[in-house]
């Protein structure tokens, strides 16, 4: 479970990353889409879609804070939440089913990453299990 597990996290971290520093990188005018969103938020996104990539790999690699994989595979689980909304405007079928298994990926890594397989290492409840045991 834990190498299906790091398999989903780099193949999610690779795509956020690139949609995330896309977004950062581009200019606005080349970022347009069917639903017309503010370019500052689509900055927005893309900071938050790159620190998410970042989050689902580097805890896990560097050992340290491993506890914010989860939390940061939660986080674009909200974004792909709000991109299937959007694609569910434009009427496009086959990018909402994207944006819904990719969700789905995500919300599997946030779960089995925080209850089924916690990643080992320095955590923010692994001090709390210390102190308490």
């Amino acid at each position: 479970m834990n190498v299906l597990l790091w398999i989903i996290q780099i193949l999610l971290a690779a795509l956020f990353l690139f949609a995330g520093v896309l977004k950062l990188v581009l200019p606005l005018d080349k970022l347009t889409g069917p639903v017309a969103v503010p370019g500052l938020f689509l900055r927005f996104i893309g900071l938050c879609e790159t620190l998410g990539g970042l989050g689902l790999i580097l805890p896990g690699l560097l050992r340290i804070r491993t506890g914010l994989t989860p939390l940061a595979a939660a986080g674009l689980v909200i974004i792909m939440v709000g991109a299937t909304v959007l694609n569910l405007r434009t009427g496009d079928l086959v990018t909402t089913t994207l944006t819904i298994v990719v969700g789905l990926l995500a919300d599997l890594v946030a779960y089995a990453r925080w209850k089924v397989v916690p990643l080992r290492g320095s955590s923010p409840d692994s001090a709390l299990r210390s102190t308490t045991s």
